[in-house]
């Protein structure tokens, strides 16, 4: 009998994963590669709202983990897949200007905002107002580092490529059986998705839409990310990253026209060169209320786990959150109340 069984191998798939094989743990990974957030994402890690230049929460703490982990896992994977470069936030006006000021003051953040505003010199961005650096920010590739990871397990036999069938499962007091599969634990990380599984049904689990746009403008000529309305990730040869939209109403996997128009206003508004759309990519974001991750067990079936909620911070969170779970799970450590999922208890119904 397996200690676990995962389904999903997104970025919270790959942080368990991480953390069970380091510390010895037998586990077989079931995911289907479909409709991930993880990989439709921009891939950004940065610590700073940047909309209201506050601090994200715990985002130092986090970031500190999450570099060592990244860096671990592309000597493993014997890839590279972590780019580490400073994200210009465009000012808008003076007044923001003023309030970035404001935030660089601020303890939390004082470590990750620039006080020097850099003047714009490139003709093709529209950015009278300057840029404020954000320090210790870049990007992870994820659907190179997911897809590697994919290969790792699959050449050491613990991945099956296959949708979860739920009928198929049984749950007993000390085990969990799937097909010819066995373990004593089971962790659902599989996203939005979720919300479909009949064991976590009650989790308040609200999908959001993203849509990115990957246009090739090669007048544009930037080296580093650029956030204003919009971010602008630069991804190699001329082509580049934009988005992201936010859609509570349409769940669908589907890119869509409107979610187009919308991205090209916002990326207009901010370059002046041309540019051709290559491809629109959309992904549904796995968020709850109160914008904190779930983790935790089942309030009923002791040995069914979830792990979920990262929404648009996977990148940053995930290392961290993987390691946190595992702690809880094998250690005996107490979960951080605001991830716990038993602050949705009420609303779980017992069979």
């Amino acid at each position: 009998m397996l200690d676990y069984l995962v389904v999903g191998l997104g970025l919270a798939g790959v942080s368990i994963c991480e953390a069970l094989e380091e510390n010895g743990h037998s586990f077989h990974v079931i995911s289907d590669g479909k409709q991930m957030a993880s990989t439709v994402a921009g891939g950004i890690y940065n610590p700073v709202v940047l909309n209201r230049f506050k601090a994200v929460w715990k985002g130092d703490y986090f970031l500190d983990y999450a570099l060592p982990f990244y860096r671990d896992l592309e000597v493993k994977l014997n890839t590279n897949f972590l780019e580490e470069t400073t994200l210009k936030r465009r000012f808008a006006s003076a007044e923001e200007q003023n309030l970035w000021f404001e935030a660089a003051s601020d303890p939390r953040l004082k470590r990750f905002l620039s006080t020097e505003i850099i003047q714009n010199t490139n003709e093709a961005l529209i950015a009278p107002y300057g840029f404020g650096n954000v320090l210790e920010t870049g990007r992870v590739d994820v659907p190179k580092l997911i897809g590697n990871y994919q290969s790792y397990l699959y050449e050491k036999g613990i991945h099956s490529r296959e949708t979860v069938d739920i009928s198929l499962l049984e749950v007993t007091t000390d085990s969990v059986s799937y097909q010819h599969l066995s373990a004593k634990k089971m962790i659902w990380a599989i996203g939005h998705r979720n919300t479909a599984l009949t064991y976590f049904d009650y989790i308040p689990l609200v999908g959001n839409k993203g849509e990115l746009l990957i246009i090739k403008a090669p007048e544009l000529q930037l080296d580093s990310l650029i956030k204003g309305p919009v971010f602008i990730l630069p991804i190699g040869n001329d082509l580049y990253k934009v988005g992201a939209t936010y859609d509570r109403s349409d769940l669908t996997y589907e890119p869509t026209q409107a979610a187009r128009i919308r991205l090209c206003e916002q990326l207009e508004s901010m370059i002046s060169c041309p540019y051709e759309i290559v491809a629109q990519e959309a992904g549904i974001r796995p968020t709850v209320p109160d914008r904190r991750p779930l983790l935790g067990r089942h309030p009923q079936y002791n040995n069914l786990v979830l792990y979920n909620g990262l929404g648009s911070r996977g990148v940053l969170m995930a290392p961290w959150l993987g390691r946190h779970l595992w702690e809880y799970l094998e250690k005996g450590k107490e979960l951080l109340p605001e991830l716990n999922i038993d602050r949705f208890d009420k609303r779980y119904q017992r069979v």
